[in-house]
């Protein structure tokens, strides 16, 4: 058997190993089920082994597809790295470069930094998402992400780099405090309508406040009349006087800078979450992965102050 017909239908093993099922692992793939399917019995039949247990209900590893995932994945690997360090050899930054962003602060913060990035590369290819959830790079086959918040444990295939935290301050607009007063401390915001963030789960998140530890943070769910599940609509209900909104400076900072909004118990603000910026490890060499880190790194540290 010449070899690179050894390596025929590996990456849909793969695939599907680690998808569960032929249908995930088609749509990852961007080819048919049956394909699939097709591929993983041609691939079974060549090895004379069974690679998978199949019921109606699930699909897992035999014995023999445990050992052979082991291998295929440390055999693609090894060709990966090849491939980024062939074309690491290149000058000029060129070709695609998977981002994955926050949806508010990436539009409104990281978007311009890769556009600009993309203007003054023009062989590049960014292609950019959006998403608040943790995704799995490896899985998704992202080359850089961009988290507030972040994993308790990053994945060991991954590097990553802290940028900063946010900072929480306490808004609201001319209107609305002209009508119902100044706030002047804690307590004193029981009295006033407070905009909630609701979590996509129905929960809503408490309010952070400064502790009298310098960098400690008190949390305190307040009474909210009004509960709004995103940062951008928090803003938007704040500035037509709904009531005092707790934001991240980068959301209200022009706001707060055309008197839109106007700061609010500026002693109780307080750190945020932290801003990561996380890359596959083998990809990292790469040039235009490796500027577009660097210019990132560079112009969000700033950004989230």
């Amino acid at each position: 058997m010449h070899p690179s017909e050894r390596l025929k239908g590996l990456d849909v093993f793969v695939c599907v190993a680690d998808a569960g099922s032929f249908t995930a692992a088609a749509e990852r793939l961007h080819l048919t089920a049956s394909a699939v399917g097709k591929s993983i019995a041609r691939l079974e039949e060549r090895l004379g082994r069974t690679l998978f247990h199949r019921t109606t209900r699930r699909m897992s590893l035999t014995e023999a597809g445990i050992a052979f995932h082991r291998t295929c994945t440390e055999v693609l690997a090894n060709l990966e790295e090849a491939e980024v360090a062939l074309r690491a050899q290149d000058d000029e930054p060129s070709g695609r470069v998977r981002i994955d962003l926050p949806a508010a602060f990436g539009r409104l913060q990281a978007l311009p930094i890769i556009l600009g990035f993309a203007q003054a590369y023009p062989l590049t290819r960014p292609q950019v998402s959006f998403s608040d959830r943790f995704i799995d790079p490896v899985e998704d086959g992202v080359d850089i992400i961009v988290r507030i918040g972040g994993p308790d444990a990053w994945s060991s295939l991954l590097e990553h780099r802290l940028l900063g935290h946010e900072q929480h301050v306490f808004c609201a607009s001319p209107a609305y405090l002209a009508a119902h007063g100044v706030p002047a401390t804690r307590e004193d915001l029981l009295a006033h309508r407070c905009i909630a963030y609701g979590r996509a789960d129905g929960s809503v998140s408490p309010w952070r406040f400064a502790a009298a530890v310098p960098g400690e943070v008190e949390l305190q769910m307040m009474p909210s009349p009004l509960v709004v599940g995103d940062g951008e609509g928090q803003v938007t209900a704040a500035l037509v006087g709904s009531g005092i909104v707790q934001l991240p400076t980068w959301l209200v900072r022009s706001h707060l800078e055309d008197g839109a909004l106007l700061e609010v118990l500026p002693h109780l603000a307080s750190q945020g979450l932290p801003l990561s910026l996380a890359w596959m490890k083998s990809r990292r060499e790469l040039p235009t992965v490796s500027l577009l880190l660097e210019t990132l790194a560079q112009e969000l540290a700033s950004r989230i102050r």
